[in-house]
């Protein structure tokens, strides 16, 4: 038994700090590991060392700096993850090794509206087909992430709004899929996870404090303060969408009027467009088609670009993030959507504000939302298991200095 405040425990603990900082990095130089837990290189070399040797850990040769280093990252068959994103259209289903790795992903056309059981019927032969791709052991997945587009009630686990997915009153999604799997589930709505996948993999990388805007056929945020979401006590903080622009518009589903989602969601957008562009017109085509030119996509995507710039400065007022990520299918737009939020931005948000702020696209498209439910898998799962055989006996004196 470990006495806390002894040696052993000391040194369990300084194990899980480096696997912890590797596990959400991914990969990390000695170097960066020890500015990251604050250990001596002396103690974070002892501990690679250790950690190598018993399968935790693999490092390889890297460069840092113009100079040789060492890149530390968590051993590839030490467990995978799944993420499964639902979106109102789609299904995806990724697999991923705790180095950060994706070993398997597939993305199919969904009605995700339509049927909770056949979502869920679908989502679970797709885990099974891809854990069976990748050769690993099913005994080996530590978790599973589940996005699904709609906010999440802290409180029941079920979602917060029926208007958002009718067909889904009453479910629980985290203990529908847990009791499939036989796994432990963490799930999250689509822009958190847009967020966290951007953060990890994408855009965000190395900034602490960020917004992911997912405009698609809603409008929501994932707010990122201090490198951690924000979820709110409610689970509902980022609806952006139902920020007020016109107290005299469009009726929202949610009841209000003139809300930024009435302005700039699909539903509303497309109806504008479809007398003389047909019926079946999406966004992503309006998306192709003003990139080619047509001036009425043109017009359309810009305005709608400068009515979320009006969200995000009120936005950036009371957080004052450092960067916005753009995701969703109006993302593809580029610049003829960026730069009219930016100028919306520059004339409604505080000039300090607007001037610390950069604004771009996500950089991992349609797969921002798995990747984040891996990466929410990743941040929630405990460092203890990974060590659950390592002996924790009295190390030397380097192994046990606990700060430098």
């Amino acid at each position: 038994m470990e006495t806390p405040g002894s040696q052993s425990s000391l040194h369990r603990a300084n194990l899980e700090r480096v696997v912890r900082a590797v596990r959400l990095a991914g990969s990390l130089t000695q170097a960066e590991i020890a500015r990251t837990t604050g250990l001596s290189a002396a103690t974070v070399s002892n501990i690679v060392r250790e950690l190598k040797d018993g399968g935790t850990v693999e490092v390889t040769p890297t460069s840092a700096g113009g100079r040789r280093a060492r890149s530390v990252s968590l051993s590839g068959d030490a467990g995978i993850v799944i993420g499964v994103d639902f979106g109102h259209t789609h299904l995806r289903v990724a697999v991923g090794n705790l180095a950060h790795q994706v070993l398997a992903e597939e993305a199919e056309p969904l009605d995700v509206d339509a049927s909770w059981v056949d979502g869920f019927n679908r989502a679970e032969a797709l885990v099974e087909e891809l854990i069976a791709e990748t050769g690993i052991g099913r005994d080996k997945v530590i978790g599973v992430g589940l996005g699904v587009p709609g906010p999440i009630d802290v409180e029941s686990g079920t979602l917060g709004s029926t208007s958002i997915l009718p067909g889904w009153a009453g479910i629980n999604p985290r203990q529908e899929l847990a009791q499939r799997l036989g796994v432990p589930v963490h799930v999250d709505n689509d822009a958190n996870l847009g967020a966290l996948g951007e953060l990890v993999w994408g855009s965000g990388r190395g900034v602490k404090d960020l917004a992911y805007i997912k405009v698609a056929s809603g409008v929501g945020a994932g707010l990122v303060i201090r490198g951690q979401i924000y979820r709110g006590p409610g689970g509902t903080a980022g609806e952006i969408g139902h920020i007020t622009l016109d107290e005299s518009g469009p009726v929202c589903r949610c009841g209000n009027r003139g809300c930024l989602e009435t302005f700039a969601a699909a539903r509303y957008v497309l109806p504008l467009l479809q007398s003389s562009h047909g019926p079946e017109l999406t966004m992503e085509r309006v998306v192709e088609l003003a990139r080619s030119g047509d001036p009425g996509c043109r017009r359309v995507v810009a305005d709608v670009g400068r009515h979320v710039g009006s969200g995000v400065a009120s936005l950036c007022n009371l957080l004052n993030p450092s960067r916005i990520v753009l995701g969703g299918s109006l993302a593809e737009a580029g610049e003829l959507v960026l730069a009219p939020i930016r100028e919306s931005v520059g004339r409604y948000a505080i000039p300090s504000a607007a001037r610390q702020l950069s604004v771009v696209t996500g950089a991992l498209g349609g797969r921002a939302e798995v990747l984040g439910a891996l990466a929410l898998v990743l941040s929630e799962m405990g460092d203890s298991t990974l060590l659950l055989d390592r002996p924790t006996g009295d190390r030397s004196p380097a192994a046990l200095s606990s700060v430098r």
